[in-house]
């Protein structure tokens, strides 16, 4: 049995936390591994995990700075030779802070995961990831990033990078499945972070399409609270409360995908968007920000979705408005969204790693 441990910060909802969840569960159903995930900080579980995962929680003690905390605990843990794993996959830049040294300090391989493009900023906390980033991820047996626009500046400072795009979480459904859907435009995302998923531009530019085309809705499913306050008064001052509902968080959002028609996804940045996988894998038809990394690799201009110049509001009110008039272009755009997934395929993404795996234990 190969040991390996996921870690990351929690498993609230958002797309690196799903994504591990998704590996992790897929892995366990593997007979040749075991496999726990753990966690740094203490959060509620959003997402399920295999029932023969191992789930532990570095959350305890009274260090007041979780980092300290994080790294003192997981240190600890680990001093212990019956808990060190074979290896260690680990999510996002400030947890990589952390797990990295550990693992080197107890010779245990590890991959370093990001799942955001380079250019995002940390705010309080962008010493900490240029620190990362710089002059740690040249230290993990290798970094994994979702698109090639990461590899040259990761290469650059001596990482041994490799592309791994996320899995599409959900089985893609038959093609005749996408005939007959509801008149709901859908976007996905945490609601605290309204700026980098654009939602705040959003409300905005799809105040002309909706008061002209009064059947249909928006739906923004996501959590958050800070941001909903700040959205709904949005959506208030634009008078399309009867338009536009914030649903919260759906586990289970597939099923709402394939009774939707259109998905848009309004980013300012992202890194390989989980979601649009998603969307397209439930037959929708898809239009999106050509922003910096991730619609561009999934999305076929016209092919298998809409691509709008980044930031372009006007475009996308247009292609908008055309996705709605044209029920066939939809239809054909969603039908040809499902040829396009194989190489996001679980399966696929699996068979990724475990060449990695190999690489390293070889």
């Amino acid at each position: 049995m190969m040991k390996i441990h996921f870690i990351i910060s929690t498993l609230k909802g958002g797309g690196a936390e799903r994504v591990l969840s998704i590996l992790a569960s897929e892995f366990a159903k593997i007979n040749t591994y075991e496999i726990n995930v753990i966690t740094l900080n203490e959060h509620k579980d959003f997402y399920t995990l295999h029932p023969s995962v191992k789930r532990i929680s570095m959350d305890f003690g009274k260090i007041p700075n979780h980092t300290v905390k994080a790294f003192f605990n997981l240190s600890k843990y680990y001093s212990n030779k019956k808990n060190r794993p074979d290896l260690i996959i680990s999510f996002m830049t400030l947890i990589n802070l952390i797990t990295i040294p550990i693992a080197k300090f107890y010779s245990i391989p590890i991959i370093a995961e990001e799942h955001n493009s380079h250019l995002r900023s940390f705010k309080n906390r962008e010493f900490l990831s240029k620190l990362t980033k710089k002059h740690l991820y040249k230290r993990a047996n290798f970094l994994t990033v979702l698109t090639k626009f990461d590899v040259p500046y990761y290469t650059n400072f001596g990482a041994n990078v490799v592309v791994m795009p996320n899995p599409c979480s959900f089985p893609p459904i038959k093609a005749q499945e996408a005939m007959d859907r509801d008149k709901t435009i859908l976007a996905v995302g945490n609601l605290d972070r309204y700026h980098h998923k654009g939602f705040d531009n959003l409300i905005k530019f799809i105040e002309p399409i909706l008061k002209s085309n009064p059947e249909w809705q928006l739906k923004i499913v996501g959590s958050g609270t800070n941001g909903l306050t700040i959205l709904t008064a949005l959506v208030q001052e634009h008078e399309l409360s009867n338009q536009i509902t914030f649903t919260g968080f759906i586990s289970d959002i597939s099923k709402l995908m394939q009774s939707s028609s259109i998905f848009i996804l309004s980013s300012r940045f992202e890194g390989l968007p989980m979601v649009l996988l998603e969307a397209m894998s439930q037959g929708m038809a898809c239009i999106a920000y050509d922003c910096k990394t991730g619609p561009s690799d999934i999305i076929t201009h016209k092919y298998n979705g809409i691509l709008i110049s980044n930031q372009n509001a006007s475009e996308m009110q247009k292609e908008l408005q055309n996705l709605i008039d044209n029920k066939n272009l939809r239809l054909t755009i969603g039908c040809n969204g499902l040829k396009s997934l194989k190489k996001y395929h679980i399966n696929t993404i699996i068979k990724n790693y475990e060449e990695l795996f190999n690489k390293i234990l070889n």
